[in-house]
Order: C-alpha cells, then structure tokens, then sequence
C-alpha cells in the first residue's frame, strides 16, 4: 500500500535510467516525480496499480531527504474542496 510522498519502483525504469519515483497526487489518477530527472508523468490509478513493483520508502524518510527532488509531504500542495 502506498501514500502521499511514498518512493515506489516501478517495474520498468525512466528514459533517464532510474526506476525510483515519489508519489505526489492520489486519486483517480495518479501523479508521479521520477527521483532521477525531475519528470511528471500522471496516469490511471488502475494502470499504476499493474506498473508498480513495490514501496521503497514511506513519506518523510530521512533516507529521502538527500534526494534532488524529493518534496516533502508538507510542501505537496492539496486542494481544499470546502464549500464556503
């Protein structure tokens, strides 16, 4: 199971050669940040569901913190759907 800034590898590597990535929006799509290149790409949550292979890291993880792109789980902007 993963969460809001979780690390997933996924099965097949980017362009750039990395396979790690941060998950920056969930929902009915996806958004992901490839940790290598900076890249978004945004897909299906069904078709992210088959292309995942597994949780490297949970969200806020020291381990993350040297990463170039990484953004913390308090800097991904939410939208706030409240009625005014």
């Amino acid at each position: 199971m993963f969460h809001l800034a979780d690390t997933v590898q996924m099965k097949k590597p980017h362009a750039c050669g990395h396979n790690n990535w941060e998950v920056l929006r969930m929902g009915a799509d996806i958004r992901i940040k490839c940790m290598g290149c900076g890249h978004l790409v945004m897909m299906p949550h069904a078709e992210f569901d088959h292309k995942i292979k597994k949780v490297l890291t949970k969200a806020n993880d020291p381990a993350n913190q040297h990463l170039e792109y990484y953004i913390p789980r308090e800097q991904i902007i939410v939208p706030n759907f409240e009625k005014k």
